[in-house]
């Protein structure tokens, strides 16, 4: 694929045209930026080992950083990590919101994605766009901006950064949120909040 597409799109009701066309793009392995309930997203399909490759390389990234994961609905989550009654009921609170909670993976799941690691970070930002792009495979929700640099609010700032390496940038105009998402470790015992993001945790309770 050559040449990156702008496509304006509605956040509150994404026009189903422009969905369809990202969605079969990322299909193809293509790469998709898009709007989320902080910054903007680079995403591909989480079961392309090749996609998952271009994001690294796109970013300058290091292998050795895990990327996150975005699914379009809580019981989606079970498909690709493990869980139980207490994390569930947990996650039922928080999400759809912006949190990443990072979650044991199942075997299935490629250690591309996890740095090696076991644990995987989970977003269900509450915007109506990532629902509907991660609908049919999970996708991946790392930031849009290359390794080390500050992610941009703007769809100008992500192309200042990002150039024509991607395939194609969803505009849904300013970030609502220019912080990151708030990272909990619901791994641990107790969980623990690894990095203060957009919300503080101050009314929620971790069991």
């Amino acid at each position: 694929m050559s040449g990156m597409k702008i496509i304006k799109i509605d956040i509150e009701k994404p026009e189903q045209d422009k969905i369809k066309f990202a969605l079969n793009l990322l299909k193809d392995g293509g790469t998709v930026v898009y709007p989320t309930d902080t910054i903007y997203g680079l995403g591909v399909n989480i079961y392309d080992i090749n996609a998952i490759k271009k994001v690294f390389n796109i970013k300058k990234r290091s292998f050795n950083k895990p990327l996150s994961v975005c699914v379009s609905q809580i019981s989606d989550i079970n498909s690709i990590a493990y869980l139980d009654k207490t994390k569930m009921d947990f996650i039922n609170e928080i999400l759809p919101g912006p949190f990443t909670i990072i979650l044991r993976k199942k075997e299935h799941i490629s250690n591309l994605l996890t740095a090696g690691g076991e644990k995987i970070g989970i977003r269900i930002p509450n915007n109506k766009i990532c629902m509907e792009l991660a609908k049919l495979f999970p996708i991946t929700t790392t930031s849009a901006n290359l390794s080390g640099r500050r992610p941009s609010g703007y769809v100008n700032g992500v192309v200042e950064q990002l150039d024509d390496l991607v395939d194609l940038i969803l505009d849904g105009g300013k970030s609502e949120n220019e912080s990151p998402s708030t990272v909990i470790d619901l791994t641990l015992n107790p969980p623990k909040v690894v990095r203060e993001g957009s919300y503080k945790l101050n009314n929620i309770k971790i069991k």
